[in-house]
């Protein structure tokens, strides 16, 4: 048995912001959704959204975004101690991959969590910082 946190449950979004979502590219309930483009991402993570990187340590080693939470893929079960509670996360890898299937293990434990579509290039291509 894991002792892994409750996420605590976001209020439900006015039906002005769910607009703004829905035509923004969000979801329109103003979630994350299950995807999210870079120009977003830049966006909602520099709202207050935790980014967390996948990637391997080589990976991470070789160039990150400054303020990423790095977990590897392989230990996507210690993420959520490592999270921020209540916050939207955004996850990202090299091209998208991992980073669907991490953001989707996430939504299953009740976070509001969004696969970065094309990785970090995808990141850097729309200005984010990599180090």
């Amino acid at each position: 048995m894991t002792n892994t946190p409750t996420p605590t449950p976001t209020p439900k979004p006015s039906m002005l912001r769910r607009l703004r979502g829905f035509f923004s590219g969000g979801a329109a309930d103003d979630t994350l959704g299950a995807k999210i483009k870079a120009e977003h991402a830049l966006d909602v993570v520099r709202g207050g959204a935790a980014l967390l990187d996948v990637r391997e340590n080589s990976e991470w080693k070789s160039g990150h975004a400054p303020g990423a939470i790095h977990v590897a893929l392989g230990d996507i079960d210690k993420a959520p101690r490592r999270l921020p509670k209540g916050r939207p996360v955004v996850v990202m890898c090299a091209s998208g991959m991992r980073s669907r299937t991490a953001a989707k293990h996430l939504r299953g434990l009740g976070f509001d969590a969004a696969s970065l579509s094309g990785g970090i290039g995808a990141w850097q291509r729309a200005g984010g910082e990599v180090r």
